[in-house]
C-alpha cells in the first residue's frame, strides 16, 4: 500500500510539472470555427503574443515568420473564414465554457492588438468594403474601418454613452439575473456595461446581415476588463465575481453563436482569459557609436538574423536570372567566335558586290 501511495505521488508530480496549464493559468479557447479551420485537441501552450499570427494564419492570410505551433493544423487553400472575432478577458484565468470547445494554455500573456491583420485586410480587399472594429469599453479605445463606419456608427462606445444605454428599453438588465451585482456599484457597472456591448454588436449584426455576403473578410476585437475591477473590487471568492462569471460565459457563448450564424458557419469566435497582461519587455535604444559592430544585437553569440519569408522568393530571382545572362554570353560569343565575315556580315557582303562591279 504504501508504494502505491508512493507511486501516486510521484505520478501527481509528474503530470503538475509537465502539465501545468491544464487546471490553472490564462487560456485561448475557440469557441466557434468553420469545418476547414481544424484545431487539433491537446495542451500545447501558445504565447501571448503570437496571437495576432494565429489570427491572421485563421483568416488565411500569411504572416512575417513562421508560427511553430502543432494546435492549427494546415487549412484549405480555396476557403477562407468570413469573419474572425477575438475578445480578450482579463481578469480571469479560465471561464467555464462548453466542453466541446477546443482550449489551449496561454504561455507570457503580453498586450496585444491585431493591428497588423487590420491593415492586412486594408491591403489586400482596398477595393471592398470590410469591416473592422477594435473595441476596448474600459479604456475607451476604439478603431474602425470600412462599413464599420456606417453600421456601428450608433453603437455605444464611451462609459458615459454604454451607461446611458444600460437605463433605456431592451438593455441587459432587464434580461440577465444580475443576482449580487448592484447597479449603483462603479466595478459592476462597468461590467454590465462591456455586456451590454456584446449585445448590441450582435443585434446590429442580426440586423445587417448583408455583410457577410461580401468577399471581403471582417474582424472584430474587443477587450473587456470588467471582471478585473470586480475582482479588484470584492476579491476572487466573492459572490459578485461568481456571478459575473457565470454571466459573461453564457453571454460570449451567446455571442459566438449568433456571429457564427449572421456568417453561415463561417467564422472563427476565439476567446483570451487572462488574469494580468504582463509588462512587455523593453530594449533600450543606444548609439551605434556606444556598442560593437555584430550583425545581430539582440544576440549575444553573434548570430546573423533570421531570414524573413521573402528570401526563397529573391533568391529564385537572382539565380535564375544569372544562368539565364551567363547562357545568353554564352551563345552570343559561341556564334561570333563561328562567324564567317564574307557571308555573314552585311558590310562585308556589300563591299564584295561593290568591288566586282567597279
Amino acid at each position: 500500500k504504501t508504494c502505491c501511495i508512493v507511486k501516486g505521488l510521484l505520478l501527481g508530480h509528474y503530470f503538475s510539472l509537465f502539465f501545468p496549464f491544464s487546471v490553472l493559468g490564462d487560456q485561448l479557447t475557440v469557441l466557434r470555427s468553420p469545418q476547414y479551420v481544424t484545431f487539433r485537441e491537446g495542451q500545447w501552450p501558445l504565447a501571448g503574443e503570437k496571437v495576432p499570427d494565429l489570427v491572421a494564419l485563421t483568416m488565411g492570410f500569411s504572416v512575417q515568420e513562421d508560427l511553430d505551433w502543432p494546435g492549427l493544423a494546415a487549412g484549405s487553400l480555396f476557403q477562407r473564414p468570413r469573419a474572425t472575432a477575438l475578445i480578450a478577458v482579463r481578469g480571469v484565468g479560465s471561464l467555464d465554457l462548453p466542453s466541446n470547445t477546443s482550449s489551449y494554455p496561454l504561455e507570457n500573456p503580453v498586450p496585444f492588438t491585431l493591428d497588423s491583420v487590420a491593415n492586412t485586410i486594408h491591403t489586400l480587399f482596398a477595393e471592398s468594403t470590410p469591416v473592422v472594429l477594435q473595441l476596448a469599453p474600459s479604456e475607451e479605445r476604439l478603431y474602425m474601418m470600412g462599413m464599420a463606419n456606417t453600421v456601428f456608427e450608433d453603437l455605444p462606445v464611451t462609459l458615459q454613452q454604454i451607461r446611458a444605454r444600460l437605463s433605456q428599453e431592451g438593455s441587459v438588465l432587464h434580461s440577465l439575473p444580475l443576482h449580487s451585482l448592484s447597479r449603483n456599484s462603479e466595478a459592476d457597472l462597468l461590467f454590465l456595461s462591456e455586456v451590454q456591448v456584446l449585445h448590441d454588436i450582435s443585434a446590429l449584426l442580426q440586423r445587417h446581415k448583408h455583410l457577410a455576403k461580401d468577399q471581403a473578410p471582417d474582424l472584430f476585437s474587443l477587450e473587456l476588463a470588467g471582471l478585473e475591477e470586480i475582482a479588484r473590487r470584492y476579491g476572487n471568492d466573492s459572490p459578485q465575481f461568481q456571478d459575473a462569471t457565470k454571466i459573461l460565459a453564457s453571454v460570449l457563448q451567446k455571442f459566438a453563436d449568433d456571429v457564427y450564424g449572421v456568417y453561415g458557419n463561417n467564422a472563427v469566435v476565439e476567446v483570451v482569459t487572462v488574469k494580468t497582461f504582463e509588462a512587455p519587455l523593453t530594449r533600450k535604444s543606444r548609439s551605434i557609436l556606444e556598442s560593437k559592430q555584430i550583425s545581430n544585437p539582440g544576440s549575444p553569440y553573434n548570430l546573423a538574423y533570421k531570414y524573413n519569408f521573402e528570401y526563397a522568393v529573391i533568391f529564385n530571382i537572382v539565380l535564375w536570372l544569372m544562368i539565364m545572362l551567363a547562357l545568353a554570353v554564352i551563345v552570343i560569343a559561341y556564334n561570333l567566335w563561328n562567324m564567317d565575315p564574307g557571308y555573314d556580315s552585311i558590310i562585308y557582303r556589300m563591299t564584295n558586290q561593290k568591288i566586282r562591279m567597279d
